[in-house]
């Protein structure tokens, strides 16, 4: 398995987030959870990330979630009927009708149903699996250099998808999962108010199976482009001339 513990501390050497990375693992049936993980009731996916870029081992089961937006696109319930038609979406004045609700609620993505038996999620350092998808939520230039080590071999133009809610589950964990390649989203109302997300931070999230290209990258982002763009010489040679 690849040394995830280096991959983390250098992620983090680089762009100096102040969560850690996190690591997500999809655990189908019949296959076996993994030891040493907490499995806490009644919280959401966008929860147990958090506590996973704050040092914890966490497991979600279809018995443990709250959320049921997060609980449909995981496979592991049915929408509920005021979700499907989107009034309660309406109702909490996230979207001006219940037409527009509906219009975003039934764009996302979903995992197929009773696929899987659980999600994992822990920090990328301490992860005893190879991830599925890895996840920062951190400030939007560190999810900038991320970005650009994704596309600094290929080049061209990144689209980025979401509708502005259910961020962290759907646009940061089951879109990059689903459609192999990165997404980033500016948040949602959900993992906003239930979780410790500053105002200053977004989230990013990449295949598990890229993590060692987008690492050899941003190694050398490091070397030349980064320390030149936070040491913003043309703005500092902007500033001596018109005090």
């Amino acid at each position: 398995m690849k040394d995830y513990t280096y991959y983390a501390e250098r992620l983090k050497s680089i762009l100096g987030p102040e969560r850690d990375p996190v690591a997500i693992k999809f655990i189908a049936r019949g296959d076996s959870l993994p030891d040493g993980f907490e499995t806490p009731t009644g919280v959401r996916y966008c929860q147990i990330l958090m506590k996973a870029s704050e040092g914890e081992k966490v497991l979600l089961t279809p018995d443990t979630i709250a959320c049921p937006a997060s609980a449909a696109a995981l496979g592991f319930k049915p929408l509920p009927e005021k979700l499907q038609t989107g009034e309660m979406l309406a109702a909490y004045g996230i979207f001006g009708s219940a037409e527009a609700g509906r219009n975003t609620i039934h764009s996302m993505p979903r995992l197929p149903m009773a696929q899987y038996q659980a999600v994992a999620a822990c920090p990328l350092g301490q992860t005893p699996f190879a991830p599925d998808v890895v996840v920062l939520e951190s400030q939007p230039e560190h999810l900038m250099w991320l970005a650009l080590a994704s596309v600094r071999q290929t080049g061209g133009r990144l689209v980025f998808s979401t509708g502005i809610l259910q961020a962290t589950c759907v646009d940061g964990t089951i879109l990059p999962f689903l459609e192999g390649k990165l997404n980033a989203s500016l948040g949602c109302y959900g993992c906003r108010e239930a979780t410790d997300m500053g105002e200053a931070e977004c989230i990013l999230g990449f295949p598990g199976s890229n993590l060692e290209g987008i690492m050899a990258e941003l190694e050398e982002l490091a070397t030349k482009a980064l320390p030149r763009v936070r040491g913003k010489s043309v703005y500092q040679a902007l500033t001596r001339r018109m005090p």
